[in-house]
């Protein structure tokens, strides 16, 4: 029975990078430190099922992950 969560991260906890029943994409977003943000645009998606519709959400994950981005340079 395959694992809840992100399909392409199942290889990743495979090699062991996840604790037991932890997405990895969720924990590698959540040490970005923009976990409440991807989780508002994975709420939008479920229940818009159209991206186009989840502009503000996607807008405001890509904010916060730039910020990151910034603050690691």
């Amino acid at each position: 029975m395959a694992k809840p969560g992100h399909a392409w991260s199942r290889a990743a906890a495979e090699q062991g990078e996840a604790e037991e029943g932890e997405d990895p994409l969720d924990a590698r977003i959540a040490r970005t430190g923009c976990l409440e943000q991807h989780r508002q645009l994975q709420e939008c998606m479920a229940e818009r099922r159209d991206w186009r519709h989840c502009q503000e959400e996607l807008r405001a994950f890509g904010a916060c992950m730039a910020r990151r981005q910034q603050r690691e340079r």
